[in-house]
């Protein structure tokens, strides 16, 4: 037996269902958590989990390949043994770049989901705008560039011959 309650932050699967994706997201978009294989709603540790190894690989590509933006780094696929059972526990990071949602659905109600107490529930869309909107990206205006002594002689030549800048700027 596992000594945790499903909560907030944690989800107790027997196996693997076509939800997982589901849950993951729901994780994601809100404080991230861990998801147990092969533990029932009780915290009992099922004996039924073939071929780890495959399981492993197979949650791994569906979380990859299924959820957008791309999960990568912020997931882990571990194996635990107790009472000499397996049992796989994935753990999920806050994702920084919310909302995340099932590939090839959009950002729509239908593939945006957020954790609520031990549930998954559809965001709504005033939720997604929210979240979209405060989402951490990559522009050329945040990035640094690595050499600081910047010089723009051609573009002080461009704007001098343009009229734009008069010989006595400097």
């Amino acid at each position: 037996m596992i000594e945790l309650l499903e909560d907030k932050r944690n989800e107790f699967k027997a196996k693997i269902t076509d939800s997982l994706e589901k849950e993951v997201i729901a994780f994601l978009n809100t404080d991230g958590g861990n998801i147990f294989i092969g533990v029932d709603d009780n915290g009992n540790i099922q004996d039924s989990l073939e071929n780890i190894d495959l399981l492993q690989r197979t949650i791994k590509d569906r979380l990859k390949n299924n959820i957008m933006p791309s999960t990568l780094g912020l997931f882990d696929v571990i194996v635990n043994k107790k009472n000499n059972k397996n049992y796989i526990q994935i753990i999920v990071a806050k994702g920084n770049e919310r909302p995340y949602y099932l590939r090839g659905m959009g950002m729509t109600p239908d593939s945006c989901f957020i954790r609520v107490g031990s549930s998954v529930e559809s965001m709504n869309g005033e939720t997604i705008l929210n979240l979209f909107s405060k989402r951490t990206r990559n522009s050329l205006r945040k990035i640094k560039s690595p050499k600081q002594d910047l010089e723009f002689k051609t573009l002080k030549i461009y704007y001098q011959e343009s009229g734009y800048w008069k010989v006595n700027n400097k």
